[in-house]
């Protein structure tokens, strides 16, 4: 194998102004923990490069892991050479020989960081170029619309040859931009949330309510498996998931809500809830799946009479999607099958056959009076009960569950 590091390229990060340092040691730190269980690699870390030593690991081993981490635009295998304008020439046609040896066209760009050295940029290229074109046989340059593009860098620490770059997930690094609260049912919309919070830099906390006997404990086994697939892309390969054991609540607002009403005055319990524990952990904003339109609480006029109990910031990350922009991210992450299987959360139980779309707060407030609703809220908090979901590339696969979704699928 003749590359020998990786090159990571910081991408948004590097427009962050003052705080472009904490950005840049956060996504290090995030890439440093995601390559924990390959100890053989070290690091090279300079202003404005992030490599990766190899040190005999296989590349594809350490890449498909980078391929999990937020905050990293793209990365390049590369090879690190003497500047010597030979060494260079000679590195070249072994990166060319190894990384492409089915393509006809390219093309070289070089950038000299090390003034001191003896050629300008322009003729490294030309002469790389030209060597390439004397050892090979069915290559072709083409400046324009190449096959590939051969990159050199010279630097004063030594000359490297990369070929190509392979785009990261860019974002932000996971914690970057502090903590949120995810409320997730175990649809195919909530997880989904849960990754793009994430690749804005939140670290997420998950909220699930739970209400048996209506609800069974597969169905919470499903949420448990949904994030260990959205856990693959957090800081530390864990969520913290917080279910709130919502029966009685749900069974009084089914109880003395009008039909109508009844999911509009659950939604705005579950908020209160989130709120709730939001605050004991110190989290400043809750998020949730929820789609513009998709269901009667997804409405404008829902959404606001909802919100309405709490002043904590609320964050939709897939608001704006339809329905198969959603479905095409949760295949991307793996969650779709899983999200799928038909195990009913608390929300698809007591569905009135016509729920409100243009609900007010002002009658939600009428309505919920009818009912001493503040102790069930806190009996909800006080007894939540709380596990760590690890990402499932540390658990193993769920042997149980892969047999579900190939009998249901």
């Amino acid at each position: 194998m003749v590359y020998d590091r990786i090159l990571v390229r910081y991408g948004e990060l590097s427009v962050k102004g003052k705080n472009r340092k904490q950005f840049k040691n956060a996504l290090h730190r995030a890439i440093r923990n995601k390559l924990k269980p390959l100890t053989d690699l070290t690091f090279e870390i300079s202003r404005d490069r992030f490599y990766i030593i190899l040190n005999g690991i296989s590349s594809t081993l350490v890449t498909e892991r980078l391929d999990e981490v937020f905050g990293l635009q793209s990365y390049s295998l590369g090879a690190k050479t003497d500047n010597d304008l030979d060494a260079i020439k000679k590195l070249a046609l072994e990166v060319i020989n190894e990384q492409y040896p089915n393509q006809t066209t390219f093309k070289v760009e070089t950038k000299r960081a090390d003034k001191s050295f003896s050629y300008p940029s322009g003729e490294v290229s030309r002469a790389v170029g030209g060597f390439l074109l004397a050892h090979t046989d069915n290559l072709k340059v083409d400046v324009h619309n190449p096959d590939m593009v051969l990159n050199i860098e010279i630097r004063k620490e030594g000359s490297f040859v990369m070929a190509g770059a392979t785009r990261g997930l860019g974002g932000f690094p996971v914690g970057s931009s502090g903590r949120g609260l995810l409320m997730i049912s175990g649809g195919i919309d909530s997880p989904v949330a849960g990754y793009l919070m994430q690749k804005r830099g939140v670290a997420i906390e998950a909220i699930h309510f739970a209400s048996p006997p209506y609800t069974s404990d597969r169905s919470l086994q499903k949420v448990i498996d949904l994030l260990k697939k959205v856990a693959r892309y957090s800081a530390n390969g864990e969520i913290k998931l917080h279910t709130v054991p919502f029966t009685k609540l749900q069974e009084e607002i089914h109880k003395e809500m009008p039909d109508n009403y009844e999911m509009t005055i659950m939604r705005r319990m579950m908020y209160r809830i989130a709120e709730g524990v939001a605050k004991n952990r110190n989290i400043m904003v809750l998020a949730n799946g929820e789609s513009l339109g998709q269901v009667a609480s997804q409405t404008i006029a829902s959404m606001n009479a909802i919100n309405a109990v709490t002043c904590m910031p609320i964050i939709r990350p897939v608001a704006t999607y339809d329905k198969l922009e959603i479905i095409e991210i949760a295949e991307k992450i793996d969650t779709y099958k899983t999200s799928i299987l038909p195990f009913e959360d608390c929300c698809t139980i007591f569905v009135p056959k016509s729920p409100a779309t243009n609900p007010t707060k002002e009658l939600c407030e009428k309505f919920e009076s009818r009912m001493e609703f503040s102790k069930l809220v806190e009996d909800c908090i006080a007894n939540i009960e709380t596990i760590v979901i690890k990402d499932e590339a540390n658990e193993g696969e769920n042997d149980g569950l892969e047999r579900a979704i190939d009998e249901l699928l």
